[in-house]
């Protein structure tokens, strides 16, 4: 079979990002997470500091968003942000690329926005997966964010928020494994619903994949490893 249920399980970030999500679900789903002891859970920025302390003791990182989902927060509300994520006990940090800057070529931009939260992040011993939102980019931009975020030392490249008309596809995985450098991980994220789709992205060499129906597809792990 090639695989364990530990090594699947600790391939997802467990998503709770849907806007209307009460604080009893956003409790229960990081109840989950502990029992199904995924890699993450990526909660809403405001139940943070409640998620790492229903988090406290397990092996599941306490992660949230920083401009979600559209990636147009200024810079300085991108930092302010971060620094307040981390100081609530987030061991990683999802971004978004300011998406308009990517597609106006101003290059110098995005790489200062990137870079300040990496550093941030870094410094803090957190790590940073920088979400594309592929559907709105070409080859040509999503190559050059690969190798920017290589150069600036990024955690991981992740295609998509979920959030936008298109997800993680395998054309672009592929593409983004190519053009990062080794030390970059490739998180999948949007439309991953099933096991043989997540153990796809897997074999193309993505490290982390964003779910939200996760208890349905580890108990499908669970019956095929026995």
């Amino acid at each position: 079979m090639g695989y364990t249920y530990a090594e699947i399980a600790k391939l997802i970030d467990h998503s709770l990002l849907q806007p209307m999500l009460t604080e009893a679900e956003l409790g229960a789903g990081c109840q989950v997470a502990r029992e199904y002891a995924v890699a993450s859970v990526c909660v809403l920025p405001y139940f943070l500091k409640r998620a790492a302390a229903l988090l406290a003791s397990s092996t599941i990182f306490p992660t949230t968003t920083i401009g979600f989902p559209h990636g147009a927060h200024t810079s300085a509300v991108k930092l302010t942000e971060a620094e307040r994520a981390l100081n609530d006990g987030a061991v990683e940090l999802d971004m978004v690329v300011n998406i308009s800057q990517v597609r106006s070529g101003r290059w110098d931009y995005v790489q200062n926005d990137i870079g300040g939260i990496v550093t941030l992040a870094h410094a803090a011993k957190a790590r940073v997966k920088v979400i594309f939102e592929n559907c709105y980019l070409d080859d040509a931009q999503k190559i050059r964010l690969c190798r920017l975020c290589g150069e600036l030392g990024a955690d991981w490249v992740k295609t998509s928020t979920g959030y936008a008309p298109g997800g993680a596809n395998l054309a672009d995985v592929k593409l983004m494994r190519e053009h990062s450098p080794a030390a970059v991980q490739v998180k999948a994220a949007g439309g991953i619903r099933d096991l043989d789709t997540l153990l796809e992205y897997r074999a193309l060499g993505v490290t982390r994949v964003g779910a939200s129906r996760t208890v349905e597809m580890l108990e499908e792990c669970r019956r095929r490893v026995g």
